[in-house]
């Protein structure tokens, strides 16, 4: 089979995802046109050098809606031969998008393709499109849904981790990224967002809280406890289903939670003869990549059995991984992780994570690979696993090794 390499992979800074964060004037379109054009400029490309645009974005309604992938296409300095697919697996769409385009290059169905995704949480509501596993009461009472904070207070109610110890998660992410952004680790994959005169709009995550302590987390409401516990009562759910557990521990609140924000991630995939094209050096090859299914209650354990397929489906052990990026969509997440696999800390999320930086949701599962691939490069390290955890009970996982 074909070997699928990444041969550049970028981002955009993460803007917070509100009316009054920089990004919020940015549409969904301009920022991933930017990121496309950026993958062409770096490298030299010819407007037809890809095959497809593979584009993850969560909430396709509205400015997000319409096949955004086809759009952005249009909008950047790609040829218009270029098609666009715009995918959604909820969190891990950036992710997906990259692995449908590796597996592609794998199977020879072209040489080479753009992958990646976008979020604008500020502009798009998160929810706004009205999942049918939510809204919908014959399939809501069929899986015990329940919102995934719910489902993160699950996990930690489950494995017994403690609101200490999710904070303490927190604030060494928040220290890893200003670590990280102080040293330039991220210089490298970031563009920054310019506004149509060409000036910076910006040019770091602006999210970030430096100087946050466990003291300052301390003094936050549990986010869920409401919502578990009065109306619309969804511990009682959750109890229905793991009728176990006594009660559900409410632990996380927007310190050791993902940041909403907006953002784009884009990461440029080609076989070997693509890079002898163009005069490109790979710089990883795409090992190996996997999906699963997984109980859509308690949701948010996907790393774990997506990461076990990944290893068992390779002849792979843990031990094989030099470094691991999983997704901090809660603390509960990378904390049940680390205890399945009785990983170190010091080789997850070396870089700090989503609850620093923020989780663009349709763009997050392309970022964490680059972010992966740099620190792998940034180290002399030889192998990565990203992985993310995917609502409605999914998990997705890549395995990247350094060439």
């Amino acid at each position: 089979m074909t070997e699928a390499y990444i041969y550049d992979a970028v981002r955009t800074p993460r803007g917070k995802g509100r009316k009054d964060g920089s990004l919020h004037e940015m549409t969904s379109v301009r920022l991933s046109s930017n990121v496309l054009n950026a993958l062409k400029n770096r490298n030299g490309l010819d407007g037809h050098a890809v095959e497809d645009v593979i584009w993850g974005n969560v909430t396709q309604v509205g400015e997000q809606g319409g096949c955004l992938a086809r759009t952005a296409v249009l909008a950047s300095d790609l040829d218009e031969s270029i098609p666009g697919l715009a995918i959604n697996r909820f969190c891990a769409s950036g992710m997906e998008a990259v692995n449908l385009a590796a597996n592609q290059v794998k199977g020879g169905a072209g040489m080479a393709y753009i992958a990646g995704g976008v979020e604008m949480m500020s502009r798009v509501a998160m929810g706004s499109d009205g999942a049918a596993i939510a809204v919908d009461p014959s399939i809501a009472m069929d899986t015990y849904f329940v919102p995934q904070g719910i489902s993160a207070d699950i996990i930690a109610t489950e494995y017994g981790f403690t609101r200490e110890a999710a904070d303490a998660l927190a604030v060494e992410s928040q220290n890893r990224a200003k670590a990280a952004w102080d040293d330039g680790r991220f210089a490298k994959s970031i563009i920054p967002v310019l506004d149509q005169n060409g000036l910076t709009v910006l040019d770091h995550d602006e999210y970030m809280r430096p100087g946050t302590t466990t003291e300052m987390l301390g003094n936050l409401k549990a986010s869920f406890k409401d919502m578990g516990e009065v109306m619309p009562g969804f511990d009682k759910v959750a109890l229905m289903k793991y009728p176990h557990l006594e009660r559900i521990n409410h632990i996380h609140h927007a310190g050791n939670s993902s940041g909403i924000v907006d953002g784009s991630a884009g990461v440029l995939i080609g076989n070997k003869e693509f890079g002898e094209k163009y005069g490109l050096t790979p710089r990883a090859r795409i090992r190996a990549t996997a999906k699963i299914g997984t109980d859509p209650t308690i949701m948010l354990t996907g790393p774990v059995p997506v990461t076990e397929k990944i290893l068992a489906d390779n002849g792979m052990s843990i031990s094989d991984i030099d470094l691991f990026e999983v997704n901090e969509a809660f603390a509960s997440v990378v904390m049940r992780f680390m205890q399945a696999f009785d990983v170190d800390p010091s080789v997850v999320n070396v870089n700090g994570g989503s609850i620093a930086m923020g989780h663009p949701l349709g763009a997050t599962g392309a970022i964490i690979i680059g972010t992966l691939l740099d620190e792998l490069e940034r180290t002399g390290k030889g192998v990565g696993l990203a992985t993310l955890c995917i609502a409605s009970g999914m998990g997705a996982a890549t395995i990247i090794e350094r060439v």
